[in-house]
């Protein structure tokens, strides 16, 4: 079995709620810099994180069965 271990600069959680979700990113030493509620919105998610994409991890809370996160999965430019 291969394990992931590789560090990254940044790290977010997501918790996804049906108008807003709050996004919260750590830098790799544990540092908040970036704390907000934000719209349930991909070019809201987009604008959020885009000083920090170059070497991001994002979690996602609240995820349903099936379903995904649909605001990330909208934001298809993430990826890119």
């Amino acid at each position: 079995m291969r394990f992931y271990d590789r560090q990254h600069r940044f790290y977010a959680g997501i918790d996804l709620h049906g108008r807003f979700m709050h996004v919260c990113i750590l830098d790799a030493t544990g540092a908040v810099v970036f704390d907000k509620n934000i719209p349930c919105s991909p070019d809201a998610f987009l604008a959020a994180i885009a000083p920090f994409r170059k070497d991001l991890v994002v979690g996602v809370e609240c995820m349903f069965a099936g379903t995904g996160c649909p605001t990330c999965a909208r934001s298809r430019r993430f990826s890119s």
